[in-house]
C-alpha cells in the first residue's frame, strides 16, 4: 500500500513510483518507461533492439520524471521492457508476452503455459496490483497515460505519422476533450485517436480509470520530439501546465 503522507521513492522489479502521490493530484502512468531485461531472462534478440521502440517508449521516462518535480504530480512507471511483459495489454491477450514486434521475432518469449504464467505472476500482476493500490490510497483528480510512438514503423514504412502527439481515450473522453485544444494552442499537430485509437488499445486505462470512473487521457508523443534531455524538459513543462488546467476544469 502507498503511504500518501510521505515522499514516495519506491521500486519493485515490475514498477517504480516517482514523486508523492496526492489525493486530488495528477498521476502519470507510463507502462513502457523501461528497457530493462532481468539477467535471468534471455529474449534471444540483438541487444541493440533494446534501444528501439519495440522495447521501450523512448523519452517517456525523462518527461515523466521531470513532471514529478512539481508538487501534486507523481508517476507510476513500468520497470521492465515491454518485450519482457507488456503491461498495456489484457492479461490473456497474446501480446502480453510478445513473440514478435514490428517485424522482429522474440524467440525467448516462445514460452509454454508454465513459462507464460510465471511471467504474468512475476511482472504483470504485481504491476497492476500496485497501481490499483496507489489509486485507492491517493485517488488523483487526473491520470495521464503517457506513451511515445515511432515516426516510422519498420513493418509499414509507407505509413505517414506526422503528428507531434496524439490523444487517446475510450468511453470517458472528458479529459481528452479538454486536453486536445490546449495542446493545439501550443502550435502542435495533435492526433485525435491517432496514431491509433484508444478504443482499441487502452488496456491499463480501461482497467484502472474507465472501470472506476476516474478521469484520464492517453498521450502519445512522437519519439523524435522527446529524444534529448532539453526536449524532454520542454514537454514536461508543457504537460505540467496543460494537465493542471485540465485537472482544474474537471474539478471545477
Amino acid at each position: 500500500m502507498v503511504d500518501s503522507d510521505r515522499s514516495v521513492a519506491m521500486n519493485a522489479e515490475a514498477w517504480r513510483v516517482m514523486g508523492t502521490p496526492r489525493f486530488g493530484g495528477i498521476l502519470v502512468v507510463a507502462d513502457h518507461a523501461s528497457n530493462t531485461v532481468p539477467d535471468d531472462i534471455d529474449l534471444g534478440i540483438d541487444p541493440a533492439l533494446l534501444s528501439n521502440h519495440i522495447a521501450i517508449d523512448l523519452g517517456v521516462a525523462g518527461v515523466a520524471e521531470q513532471m514529478t518535480e512539481r508538487a501534486g504530480i507523481a508517476a507510476f512507471l513500468g520497470n521492465v521492457s515491454r518485450l519482457v511483459c507488456d503491461f498495456n495489454r489484457e492479461e490473456h491477450a497474446p501480446g502480453v508476452v510478445p513473440i514478435a514486434s514490428d517485424g522482429h521475432a522474440i524467440p525467448g518469449n516462445a514460452l509454454g503455459h508454465d513459462g507464460h504464467e510465471a511471467r504474468l505472476a512475476r511482472f504483470f500482476r504485481p504491476y497492476h496490483t500496485a497501481l490499483a493500490e496507489l489509486l485507492d490510497a491517493s485517488p488523483p483528480l487526473l491520470i495521464v497515460s503517457l506513451h511515445s510512438f515511432t515516426p516510422n514503423l519498420s513493418s509499414n514504412p509507407e505509413e505517414i505519422r506526422p503528428w507531434d502527439c496524439g490523444v487517446l481515450y475510450n468511453a470517458n473522453d472528458a479529459a481528452a476533450r479538454l486536453a486536445i485544444p490546449l495542446l493545439q494552442a501550443e502550435g502542435l499537430e495533435v492526433g485525435d485517436q491517432l496514431p491509433y485509437s484508444g478504443k482499441l488499445l487502452n488496456a491499463t486505462m480501461n482497467r484502472h480509470a474507465e472501470a472506476d470512473g476516474r478521469n484520464y487521457f492517453g498521450l502519445e508523443i512522437r519519439q523524435d520530439r522527446i529524444e534529448t534531455a532539453e526536449m524532454q524538459a520542454l514537454w514536461a513543462e508543457r504537460l505540467v501546465r496543460i494537465c493542471n488546467r485540465v485537472a482544474l476544469a474537471l474539478g471545477g
